[in-house]
């Protein structure tokens, strides 16, 4: 009995190590480069995430806008497009995102949000399929940066990733989040594997085809 516990740790142990190789290797090169660091690409996508009481951002995600800001007034992106669930349980978080770069200066109509990226390979799914990203900086903190770069070039998406900072964050939410990315990229790679619909599938979209022009 106990051979076949150590056994199937060793398995899982093993399938949890290859799952995070894959997001390595396919994420391979500019991870986490800086602001100034980037390659310019027409758009950068910003993966959301929780909001707090008063349905704003909460320093995780207002260090990735803050990013996202440095980047377009940096001449490295024509667009924004924030991706984020639209009904999550802190609030609608596209439409808080926006407001956020809005109110420092990103004219809105350089912002495009999607409310169906519920998880970050629907956000890169939908980025292709609704919005026609074919290359993007993806903007999130470091820990996230290898998972989204990963899934992002997986569904043909030329990805650069711009690590984001977390001030303000506490060490509980940098330590859940840093642990929460072990059983993310067990469901990174089964995803990928399975070449996963996204759970919501729109149309195609032109807004961020517009905004990257105008």
């Amino acid at each position: 009995m106990l051979g076949l516990s150590v056994g199937l740790v060793t398995i899982a142990a093993l399938g949890v190590g290859a799952c995070l190789g894959w997001e390595w290797s396919a994420s391979a090169g500019n991870r986490a480069t800086t602001v100034a660091g980037a390659r310019s690409a027409p758009v950068a996508i910003v993966f959301g995430t929780e909001l707090d009481g008063r349905g704003t951002p909460k320093p995780m995600l207002a260090n990735r806008l803050d990013t996202a800001v440095e980047l377009y007034r940096a001449g490295k992106v024509r667009a924004l497009l924030v991706s984020g669930d639209g009904g999550g349980n802190s609030g609608d978080e596209v439409t808080a995102m926006t407001r956020y770069l809005t109110g420092r200066g990103v004219p809105a109509a350089k912002v495009v949000a999607d409310p169906s990226g519920l998880d970050s390979y629907d956000t890169c799914v939908r980025a292709r399929d609704v919005f026609g990203v074919r290359r993007a900086l993806l903007v999130t903190q470091d820990f996230h940066l290898p998972r989204a770069v990963a899934l992002c070039r997986h569904v043909g998406i030329e990805a650069d990733g711009v690590g984001a900072g977390c001030d303000r964050c506490s060490l509980q939410r940098l330590w859940r989040s840093r642990t929460r990315e072990v059983p993310a990229a067990v469901k990174a790679a089964a995803d990928a594997v399975r070449n996963r619909q996204p759970a919501v599938v729109s149309p195609r979209d032109s807004a961020l085809d517009e905004a990257v022009r105008s």
